[in-house]
């Protein structure tokens, strides 16, 4: 039986068939969890019901030395950089380990990173007076990402912080590019295969059949390459317009702030802001009558809408900027 690569067609038909499988069982999975644990249990444990479901499903089929149902389908079998073999089992559990438990860590580590140095942030930014959450339902894996961060300076933390909006904005980048290089050469469709140099040939069927559509996908990976560039490009030039407006807002903040203290060395009068411990500027009033600076109090509102002395809730549009107050 003649063996050839196996087309483009036949790895995303591979693929779209994995991935219809996969989605029936952790269907099935989150179904047998909602039944027997609830609603809750089943929203809280539901993205480890889905990963345990994909690592079950590799490990029947790719680990164990199986074809998966994907490529049963089109007839393909996965061999190693050689073509000549088949993956060993070495390479094979590494592949499972990048398609199902790296990305679910990936996710995970840089959410809780992120809630963690964003709650650190709010606490150096409010006054004492608010106590921190209970650590009681932390896991050991937030426990340690708590005490990594504490252990880090302000500066650090929020050179940390930039670093994990860059990588939670590359990280969908990076796949497309993947998607758009798999679509004009035609030969790795998942990164994790790529990574792994898995590959696969094509047994029985029609001969050269995906030769006839491979200019075809090598066109769709132009598109998708030129998107990516243009998407990547918009997002370079907000960032620099935000870094602007910062900037600006800064330079703005700085002088006001000095004509405000000149101000009160003349007229001895002395008002600071709860929230930063500094002195106000742009003083803003909640509708309850509490005085903040502008800046502090609006990022305030952005997860708290109360005032953050007597805890009275208002809608952050009730903010009153006061224009030209001295006091």
């Amino acid at each position: 039986m003649a063996l050839t690569a196996a087309g483009p067609a036949q790895l995303v038909r591979c693929g779209q068939k994995d991935e219809l499988y996969r989605g029936g069982l952790r269907s099935a999975a989150g179904t047998a969890l909602h039944g027997l644990a609830g609603a809750k249990k089943w929203l809280e444990w539901r993205k480890e019901i889905e990963l345990l479901s994909d690592v079950a499903y590799f490990v029947l089929t790719t680990l164990s030395g199986y074809q998966t149902l994907g490529e049963e389908y089109v007839n393909i079998l996965q061999v190693d950089s050689t073509k000549k073999r088949v993956p060993s089992f070495l390479r094979r559990a590494i592949f499972v380990s990048l398609h199902t438990v790296v990305p679910y860590c990936l996710e995970k580590g840089l959410l809780h990173l992120e809630r963690e140095l964003q709650r650190e942030a709010d606490e150096f930014r409010t006054s004492q007076n608010n106590p921190a959450p209970g650590l009681s339902s932390r896991t050991l894996v937030q426990n340690w990402i708590q005490k990594q961060v504490r252990e880090l300076t302000e500066q650090q933390k929020k050179t940390v912080l930039q670093i994990v909006h860059v990588l939670k904005q590359c990280i969908p980048l990076l796949h497309r590019l993947h998607l758009a290089v798999f679509y004009i050469s035609g030969t790795f469709y998942h990164l994790s295969k790529r990574l792994t140099g898995i590959r696969y040939l094509h047994f029985g069927g029609l001969q050269g059949e995906d030769q006839s559509i491979r200019s075809s996908y090598k066109f769709l990976g132009i598109i998708s390459l030129f998107h990516l560039l243009l998407t990547i490009g918009v997002q370079m030039y907000s960032f620099k317009q935000k870094q602007r407006a910062r900037q600006e807002w800064k330079l703005h903040r700085n002088l006001a702030h000095q004509k405000n203290m000149s101000k009160e060395k003349t007229t001895g009068r002395h008002s600071r802001c709860t929230l930063c411990l500094e002195e106000r500027r742009h003083t803003t009033a909640t509708p309850c009558g509490h005085l903040f600076c502008w800046e502090c109090i609006t990022e305030w509102c952005n997860t708290r809408t109360e005032c953050p002395l007597c805890r009275e809730k208002f809608h952050p549009q009730k903010l009153i900027y006061l224009r030209h107050y001295q006091l």
